[in-house]
């Protein structure tokens, strides 16, 4: 059988596949690390240039990934901003300086004013990541919400606003609290940041899903 036709008929038999694997993922493993996600807030100008598309009141969210307290999130959530906090789950939010939004990733770096009493996320490698490597998706909100995922593709990723990924992550099911969100391993480090929700996850096929900005693209940025 040719690579695309075993690409077809995985695509065809995932859903099932997913359900079964999904309810037999090892996720008791990373709960000590989704303490690491965190909520980001951001108040953009209304007269931003991203503001009628974006809004100027936007939520999301992040994962403290230093010792220093250094968030990272999707750019998208900060950009233009004029101010930001990071939120944790006793409702207590704490202002941050924008560090960094790196137009060709599109990751967003925050770094909190004050101490989060937080220990953070090692990273990942998302190099190893291929379809149906299981995955775990974690947002913020005051309950926390995570929820077991698979990856379905990785592939080019291009968007309208002149933007090339070229190794996205795409996983299933979708995720819908998905800007900023952390894509964790069975090891508890993350693998990748929220950035849409597809239609398309998988190459041919009408699975929706998420997309994710690959960690590994990180490294550069903090060297």
């Amino acid at each position: 059988m040719s690579e695309r036709g075993k690409s077809d008929r995985a695509a065809r038999a995932f859903p099932a596949f997913l359900i079964f694997a999904i309810l037999a993922a090892p996720w008791p493993l990373v709960a000590g690390p989704l303490e690491a996600v965190v909520g980001v807030r951001a108040t953009v100008p209304g007269d931003a240039r991203t503001a009628v598309v974006l809004g100027t009141q936007r939520e999301g969210s992040g994962v403290v990934i230093g010792a220093d307290g250094l968030v990272l999130t999707i750019g998208y959530l900060i950009l233009e901003a004029e101010s930001a906090e990071v939120l944790l789950p006793d409702e207590k939010a704490v202002p941050a300086e924008i560090v960094a939004y790196d137009y060709d990733t599109g990751f967003g770096l925050l770094r909190p004013l004050a101490p989060l009493g937080i220990k953070h996320m090692p990273l990942g490698r998302s190099a190893q990541l291929d379809a149906h490597s299981e995955v775990l998706v974690a947002s913020f909100d005051a309950a926390g919400s995570a929820s077991p995922a698979y990856v379905v593709s990785r592939r080019e990723f291009a968007g309208y606003w002149e933007y090339l990924l070229p190794n996205a992550i795409f996983t299933a099911p979708p995720h819908h609290a998905y800007g900023g969100a952390s894509l964790i391993g069975p090891d508890g480090r993350l693998l990748g940041i929220g950035s849409l929700l597809v239609s398309d996850a998988v190459v041919d096929s009408r699975m929706p899903g998420n997309m994710f900005v690959p960690i590994d693209a990180l490294r550069p940025i903090l060297a």
